[in-house]
């Protein structure tokens, strides 16, 4: 599956699919959350998400320049509005911060400064057996874990997210989706 199977959930107002890459520019006060800490309910981001009914490995390239408080761009896994998990790249206290929220009822977040070039970056998201496995590379090619965690059941909507909460024109490029069988990798086989 690719971009162009995907359905959109809040379709931004500018974007266009261009030699297989997605291009989005995001709307003014777009986010994902739910409850924790702030107290609010928002599902207002962008979401372009291919159907799973199964176990799958998913993955994305994010290429955007970050410059306000909580842009963000990357991987979106969603089951419900109330279940979801949304990871890439965040801007937070001044510094690009690699993110995951995982919502299951209200929000977490885990943030982690990220030392490799945050305008050019991949994920990929594993869910199999009732776990999500979350991974990030610089290079398309060495994948460190970046979250292990239970997950609800499917059906799942996978694909590409992004929001600016705090402002509107994040400019963002997806390219090389794939979603596919679960890869089966050891959970220390970084390939």
């Amino acid at each position: 599956m690719s971009v162009e199977d995907g359905v959109w959930l809040n379709e931004p107002v500018t974007w266009r699919r261009e030699h297989g890459a997605l291009h989005v520019v995001t709307d003014r006060a777009t986010d994902f959350w739910r409850e924790t800490h702030y107290g609010f309910t928002r599902d207002t981001g962008h979401f372009l998400g291919v159907m799973s009914v199964g176990d799958f490995t998913a993955q994305v390239r994010v290429q955007a320049q970050y410059e306000d408080l909580y842009d963000q761009a990357g991987l979106m896994v969603r089951v419900s509005p109330r279940q979801w998990v949304k990871a890439g790249i965040e801007w937070s206290d001044g510094l690009p911060m690699i993110s995951s929220v995982l919502t299951v009822d209200r929000s977490d977040w885990a943030t982690a400064p990220y030392g490799h070039d945050p305008g050019d970056f991949w994920l990929r998201a594993t869910v199999a057996a009732g776990v999500l496995r979350l991974q990030v590379s610089s290079d398309g090619v060495h994948w460190p874990l970046m979250r292990l965690c239970p997950f609800p059941a499917g059906p799942y909507s996978v694909g590409p997210m992004c929001c600016t909460p705090e402002r509107a024109g994040l400019r963002v490029k997806f390219s090389d989706f794939t979603v596919g069988g679960p890869m089966g990798k050891a959970l220390h086989d970084l390939s």
